[in-house]
């Protein structure tokens, strides 16, 4: 019989396998509906339609098979290793030792099993994360390879491309189109970067362009809320606090893109520069939006498909007659149009505008139509009517925007109130006419109600994407770019959608982005460099060999006709789709689609670039993914896929964010573990009978590399050496390390694992605006303590105190060289979570500033404020809403939370065993009488608020006297304890650190039981005590960045620090710094 059992449980296994080996058998299987079919596959069929047939081909199988064997293979051979086996002979040694006396009561009777537990736990939970580790360095390699295969990086530089340039033309011609020269190298770095990517692209695998007639037409999708469209007169100089305009810091950060700007508009007709706020104001604002993120810039940008088609279409019907002629005859124009300019006068030829080309002079008339008819632009400007109705000056410049660009159209949201309470909702789609010289209605839609019922930006997107034409549509983000020459190979991506990868044809066609933001600060090249990894190795290698990419956000290209019957290209349900773009990839994947991979063509991109925005947009992302972990389309994906794929999709998604979570734990689970076997004695009475602690270190060092993002800076060398070199890869992973690039990934680390971690107990995401400006502004202690206090400086707080804890009373410390091997990496993570705002902030420590930050601290933490003072205003307000999650979470999470919060008791039950007052007693007394202690201290304490209440502002002599009272009876006690006990000094200190965390976790308990208590005398004493912690903490925090900005030299080498990559070409960043202008 029970081989008969067996049999019924391996039969399914079995056929299983068999499936998995011919994945065709078990998709035709899914898509049929019989019942008999159902009754022999009851472990995998489902009812369900979406989530059928996901299984791939069986050389793609074969591929992401392999892959993750080897994975796992390396990952267990190390585990065993390295991890297992050392730990084999401390444990058995552990087991043995029969403890003859503990320091503190023990409630587990003596054994030493607890013991052996919080031995393992840090190693279990490393091993159950490093596989993460393992997938990042194989990812690495299998990209690098893809990669080279790819031919990418064979063309780096402009060398290179003379070494290659006999082919550039005939690659020129059998990829995209005829020409005969090339412009001469140029100066700037961005335009040697591109024409260096353009070149080495021309020799990349990618299909033949059709003629522009034939071509599949497309539209592109921009989501705009109220973002900047194109900075003001006003805007560009009005200085900040510093002193600094934006137009003054452009200036600097972009030189000689300056001054090519300055004499192009002396070319024009400019006569003085300071004429420039006049003459050509316009052209002034532009070139400023052009450097920013804006709306300007990224309409721009994607007009350069129009501007590409037109030119294409041209070049389809003309011979090589007419190129030549038309060459001629530009060189003509420009020759005519300098002389012009020389002798100060407009040339006679008609004005061209910086957006037309002087192609354009050649067309022939129909290559307008030809263009129009393949490519539309679409801007969702949702409020864009709101803005027409105020008079809003984005809508002025929108308005200008469509005038200036025939192929673009705005969509936006109208509201008709028709009478009392009777409002109409209407998708309204309007262009601007040519011929009326006004802007015109082409569709009006009404909608059911109210547009925004789910989050923002997807509801913008879907309300708009009926008005996109096409066989596709291209989603593109309001802080993105495009370049011309990567606009002529569009054609060539769109024939993508016709070629077979795997058993099925693309349904999104993933493209490579360019983060255009990283050129001049560190924080920015450190968070430019992360995310250029992620969007081309990272891709690249999900697409193939895993097939397992997904949409994670702009600017892949969709298959139009696919998507619309499918729900769209985003899912827009409140909060738990609060990061969209990722579930049009769970949609395509679940549904059937295919979604690839093209490094041939590429987007530009802008990143955040200070450290708060950074931190708001990793905290969004974070939160999102917690929120996509109750999702059903993670649910079914994780049911549907196959085993390997199935890993693929788990470490490159929720996975990634949940080991991130876990390597914090595995730093508390080691430090709490380490303070546990000092205390108790087990520690010091192990080291007399085994030496053998191998395994401790082999368990930090991973836990140093894990916390440093060593490894997850891996693939950032890895691409870097493939794309520009291996020694100018390491030189700029050196570079970045002096940079502290480590102290600003171990920082991001731990915004993630806090927001992560926030949501999967307690939900709550929320879409955070990050901002897209320039930062150069300094942040005020006020402004980061409110960012970071609960994510990072409170956590950075508690681990400083276990760790100075662990230093007193630790055997193992007491030799200097061993403590700094054990906690070295965590002292790093604690002073990482500590100063990095500083660090990473302009003029973090400048003395003058300092000095008024903590002012403004102090004003921010005593300020009351009323019922509409705003969180910057008032500490009460701010310390309401930070507890917001608290309130809407459920019964398990409260239960959790308060759970948690147990473990600030540790160090009171640990270290009042240590005093001398208790003589070496272990009673459980000891620890009862303990809490006399903090009964004493919060009596003390409500006496004095009393006291202040009731006589401080009108009965001054009576509150002087209470505090003389108080402080005469604590003064009699401690020295009554001195004389008549074995209490010292000592006894003070350890006590602060035993009682002052106690006091926290009551008041973190109180919070999750703040329905109880907020309508009793109990909450004005929890408020009171929690504005107290929080200015110990800030005291806390604040020393250090004190200290060092009144420390000579400091100042200076964070300036260098921050912003090195400008250092290094000649700006003159000081000058930013410091407002003084000359211009």
């Amino acid at each position: 019989m029970f081989l008969q059992a067996v049999l019924v449980f391996v039969i399914p296994e079995l056929l299983a396998i068999l499936l998995f080996i011919l994945p065709w058998i078990r998709n035709a299987i899914e898509e049929w509906d019989w019942s008999f079919v159902y009754l022999f596959t009851w472990w995998f069929h489902t009812r369900t339609f979406v989530g059928r047939g996901l299984r791939e081909g069986l050389v793609d199988n074969v591929k992401y098979t392999v892959f993750w064997i080897l994975v796992l293979a390396s990952k267990f051979v190390f585990s065993y290793f390295l991890q297992i086996k050392p730990m084999v002979a401390p444990t058995k040694a552990i087991l043995k030792v029969n403890i003859f006396q503990y320091k503190w009561h023990e409630f587990f009777g003596h054994s030493n099993r607890v013991a052996v537990v919080v031995m393992w736990m840090p190693v279990m939970l490393i091993y159950f994360t490093d596989l993460q580790i393992w997938y990042a360095i194989f990812s690495s390699f299998v990209g690098a390879t893809v990669g080279l295969f790819s031919h990418l990086g064979e063309i780096r530089n402009i060398g290179q491309l003379r070494l290659r340039f006999q082919f550039f033309a005939s690659a020129m011609q059998f990829n995209l189109m005829p020409e005969e020269q090339l412009l001469g190298p140029k100066k700037n770095i961005e335009a040697r970067r591109r024409i260096a990517f353009f070149s080495n692209s021309l020799f990349m695998n990618m299909p033949r362009a059709p003629n522009v007639e034939k071509m599949m037409a497309f539209s592109v999708l921009t989501p705009y809320y109220d973002e900047e469209v194109c900075f003001g007169k006003e805007n560009l100089r009005t200085p900040n606090e510093d002193g600094i305009s934006i137009l003054f810091y452009l200036q600097k950060i972009y030189e000689d893109e300056w001054r090519n700007f300055m004499e192009r508009m002396k070319r024009e007709g400019m006569e003085d520069e300071d004429d420039v706020w006049d003459k050509k104001s316009r052209e002034l604002r532009l070139w400023a939006s052009y450097r920013g993120q804006t709306l300007s810039r990224t309409v721009r940008g994607m007009m350069y498909y129009y501007r590409a088609l037109k030119m294409l279409a041209y070049l389809d019907s003309a011979s090589e007659v007419d190129i030549r002629a038309g060459t001629q005859e530009i060189a003509s124009h420009h020759s005519s149009n300098s002389a012009g300019g020389a002798g100060g006068e407009r040339p006679s030829l008609r004005k061209l505008g910086r957006a037309t080309s002087t192609v354009g002079l050649l067309f022939k008339g129909h290559e307008y139509g030809s263009a129009l008819m393949k490519f539309t632009y679409v801007v969702a400007c949702q409020v864009y009517g709101q803005h027409k109705a105020k008079g809003d000056p984005r809508a002025e410049e929108i308005l200008h925007l469509m005038k200036n660009n025939e192929a673009l159209r705005v969509a936006y949201v109208d509201e008709v109130h028709l009478g009392r309470d009777e409002v109409e909702y209407y998708s309204v789609l309007v262009k601007y006419d040519q011929e009326q010289q006004r802007e015109v209605e082409v569709y009006r839609v009404r909608l059911p109600g109210p547009l925004k019922l789910g989050e923002g930006k997807p509801e913008n997107q879907n309300h708009a994407f009926i008005f996109t034409r096409g066989d596709a549509v291209q989603t593109i983000d309001m802080n993105q770019d495009n370049y011309f020459e990567e606009a002529l190979k569009m054609r060539n991506l769109l024939e993508e959608f016709k070629v077979h990868y795997g058993i099925r044809r693309p349904t999104i066609l993933g493209v490579r982005e360019n983060i255009f933001t990283g050129s001049v600060s560190s924080l920015a090249w450190f968070m430019s460099a992360q995310e250029t990894s992620f969007v081309t190795l990272g891709q690249r290698v999900l697409a193939n060999p895993l097939k397992i990419r997904m949409h994670y956000g702009h600017p892949d290209v969709f298959d139009r006709f696919w998507f619309m019957p499918r729900g769209g290209v985003s899912k827009a349900s409140r909060l738990i789709n609060i990061s969209e773009d990722i579930f049009a990839g769970f949609n395509c994947t679940l549904r059937g689609g295919n979604v690839t991979h093209h490094e041939y063509i590429q987007v530009g991109k802008g990143r955040d670039v200070g450290l708060n925005q950074i931190s708001m947009f990793e905290a969004k992302v974070a939160s999102g993914n917690g929120e996509q972990i109750l999702s059903r389309d993670v649910y079914r994906l994780g049911h549907r896929l196959d085993f390997f794929r199935m890993l693929s999709f788990y470490y490159t998604t929720v996975g990634f964010f949940f080991n991130t979570m876990v390597v914090v734990l595995t730093v508390y689970s080691f430090l709490w573990g380490r303070l546990y076997l000092a205390l108790s004695g087990i520690e010091g009475y192990a080291m007399e009978t085994s030496k053998n602690n191998k395994a401790f270190g082999v368990i930090l060092n991973q836990q140093f590399f894990l916390q440093i993002g060593l490894f997850t800076a891996f693939p950032m060398v890895v691409e870097n050496s493939l794309e520009h070199g291996f020694l100018p890869a390491v030189w700029d992973f050196l570079t970045m390390q002096l940079q502290l690039a480590s102290v600003f990934y171990t920082f991001s680390m731990g915004t993630r694992a806090h927001f992560f971690g926030r949501t999967i107990l307690h939900g709550g995401a929320k879409y955070r605006a990050t901002g897209r400006g320039f930062v150069v502004q300094h942040k005020s202690f006020a402004e980061n303590y409110r960012l970071y206090s609960r994510s990072h400086f409170v956590k950075a707080i508690e681990l400083g105190v276990i760790l100075i804890v662990y230093a007193a009373h630790s055997p193992m410390a007491q030799d200097s060289f061993v403590y700094l091997a054990m906690t070295l990496s965590s002292w790093f993570l604690v002073l990482s979570w500590i100063m990095a705002p500083f660090v990473f902030n302009p003029s973090g420590f400048d003395w003058l500033k300092t000095v008024y930050d903590f002012e403004d601290f102090l004003n921010w933490i005593w300020y009351k404020g009323g019922v509409f003072t705003k969180a910057e205003h008032s500490w009460e307000t701010w310390w309401y809403e930070e507890q917001d999650h608290l309130r809407t979470t459920g019964l398990w999470g409260k239960l959790l939370e308060i759970i948690l919060d147990l473990r600030y008791f540790m160090f009171q039950y640990g270290v009042v065993y240590q005093l001398n007052i208790t003589g070496g007693k272990t009673s459980i007394s000891v620890y009862l009488l303990s809490w006399i202690y903090m009964i004493a201290v919060m009596g003390i304490y409500v006496v004095m608020m009393y006291a202040q209440e009731r006589f401080a502002a009108k009965e001054h002599i009576k509150y002087r006297l209470t505090q003389l009272v108080v402080i005469s009876m604590t003064v009699l006690v401690l020295t009554l304890l001195l004389d008549l006990t074995s209490f010292t000094l000592l006894d003070l200190v350890s006590s602060m650190l035993a009682f002052v965390p106690t006091g926290w976790g009551l008041i973190s308990i109180a919070l999750v039981l703040r329905p109880f208590l907020e309508s009793t005398v109990v909450w004005d004493t929890v408020v009171s005590l929690a504005r107290i912690y929080d200015l110990l903490f800030g005291v806390i925090v604040m020393a250090p960045v004190a200290l060092l900005s009144w420390l000579p030299g400091f100042q200076a080498m964070q300036t260098r620090i921050l912003f090195n990559e400008a250092f290094s070409r000649g700006l003159q960043i000081s000058r930013i710094l410091s407002g003084k202008k000359t211009n």
